[in-house]
């Protein structure tokens, strides 16, 4: 199943009127799911109001690390009313970030897993580039996967892998079982540089990486474009057209 991932539009879902204005378009553009992230400040009762106004289910949330860990229940309270069972955390927080710092991490996140899984729900670790830096020979998110409880999954993100010189379709097979969620984006080169870019307009192996989700079992596709080089709703649109072309729906 498809998803838009929200933060895509973050520039316009500052206020409720915002949120309830851009995720009316969201649907028209042809999306049933969302991933919740960067909205402004609105009730959790009135979101979910306007997510059944326009038929949209939520597939995953980012939640901050402070919330996760100072509170848990209210996390899974909110989670409750949204419907949605699925919890991520966008970024490991900088003061983990160093050797020590991702055996902690493991640690810390299994428990926060653990106890989600008790509520029925799931808890998700999101990459970017930096998790592949070596550390005695393993990489920063190897130590997270050899390291940590069962419990945590990944939501390996497709651009982030391949920018940081590793093989999403690899990783993705790496983390096999432990991955609800992929985040698809693609990437690309412009003016020597190296660009986010909708899915299918760049260059990466997506016959490869869309075989290794369903050989691990993905369920959601979660389309997402931090930086964009036209309207946002536009590239949105575009990697929605072009993953159904791929065979997802």
């Amino acid at each position: 199943m498809i998803a838009a991932q929200l933060y895509t539009l973050r520039e316009h879902l500052k206020t409720p009127d915002q949120i309830a204005t851009t995720l009316r378009k969201v649907r028209e553009i042809g999306y049933e799911a969302v991933q919740l992230s960067a909205l402004g400040p609105i009730e959790t009762g009135r979101l979910k109001e306007i997510l059944d106004e326009n038929g949209l289910a939520v597939c995953a949330t980012h939640i901050a690390w402070e919330r996760l860990q100072n509170d848990i229940q209210g996390v899974i309270d909110e989670h409750r009313t949204l419907g949605c069972r699925h919890v991520a955390i966008g970024s490991m927080p900088p003061a983990y970030r160093n050797e020590e710092g991702y055996h902690r991490f493991a640690k810390e996140a299994s428990e926060v897993a653990k106890a989600l899984d008790g509520a029925g729900m799931t808890f998700s670790y999101h990459n970017h580039h930096f998790e592949l830096e070596r550390f005695g020979g393993k990489t920063g998110l190897d130590i997270l996967i050899e390291e940590s409880d069962p419990f945590l999954k990944f939501e390996i993100d497709t651009y982030w892998i391949q920018y940081g010189g590793g093989d999403p379709a690899a990783w993705i097979r790496k983390v096999g079982g432990r991955n609800p969620l992929v985040h698809l984006k693609d990437l690309t080169v412009k003016n020597a540089e190296v660009r986010m870019a909708e899915v299918g307009e760049g260059n990466l192996n997506w016959e490869a990486i869309l075989a290794a989700c369903r050989e691990t079992g993905v369920e959601w596709y979660i389309i997402e474009q931090d930086h964009c080089d036209r309207d946002p709703f536009e590239s949105l649109a575009i990697s929605l057209k072009n993953a159904k072309a791929m065979g997802l729906g």
